[in-house]
């Protein structure tokens, strides 16, 4: 005899309300803004505030500082990765690299540094899935305009991003934070370095993404 138990369609688990998602984005946006802001130890006390939400929401989505940590860098990793598929549009090949500079200056992806020295969990398979998605994306398009001679040979993604987090800089926290205005001056100026025929003979091999991972023992 089949029980009713057995014949009990499965219980999905509820679906989160349209108002608690729309609190976990304040959150994370907030958050974002503010580890650019102050770095990431910044109270969260301070961010439930700024986001206009309870303490107890805040931790309720993100029971410690690790949690909210790797969303944040979830979430930027995800939008520079839009931007760099956004670029790709360019029929100019040096143009869509410019673009996604640029663009990515603006996401503040520099800010990340800091934020990837904490102890979240880097090989959480949303925060990984988001990474190979943005290196597969950024490979793209130094690969299109590497193919089509608008982009010097001796030069690999590693260097773009490494350049990128320079330059979007200073840290939080410092009191340098007018320097902004100069952002994009200087990345022109690396830009310009960039583009092939060479100008120069780099020292050194090309960055790499594993590099910037910390993988490579190369000098």
């Amino acid at each position: 005899m089949t029980s009713t138990a057995d014949t009990a369609p499965a219980r999905r688990a509820p679906r989160p309300r349209a108002d608690a998602l729309r609190n976990r984005e304040r959150i994370v946006t907030t958050a974002r803004e503010m580890f650019v802001e102050f770095g990431p130890q910044v109270p969260f006390d301070e961010i439930a505030r700024r986001a206009g939400v309870g303490n107890a929401t805040l931790y309720r989505n993100f029971p410690d500082r690790a949690d909210l940590v790797r969303e944040v860098v979830v979430s930027v990793t995800a939008r520079t990765t839009d931007l760099a598929e956004q670029a790709a549009e360019e029929d100019d090949t040096f143009a869509a690299l410019r673009r996604f500079i640029h663009a990515a200056a603006d996401e503040r992806i520099g800010a990340l540094c800091p934020m990837l020295d904490g102890a979240f969990d880097k090989d959480h398979p949303e925060l990984r899935a988001e990474r190979e998605r943005l290196e597969e994306a950024v490979q793209g398009l130094v690969d299109r305009a590497q193919q089509a001679g608008r982009l010097r040979t001796d030069v690999g993604v590693g260097d773009l991003m490494i350049a990128v987090s320079q330059l979007t800089r200073p840290l939080p926290g410092t009191a340098c934070l007018n320097m902004d205005r100069f952002v994009h001056r200087h990345l022109q100026l690396f830009l310009d370095g960039l583009e092939a025929p060479a100008r120069s003979e780099l020292p050194g091999s090309a960055a790499t993404l594993e590099d910037l991972r910390g993988g490579s023992d190369r000098p």
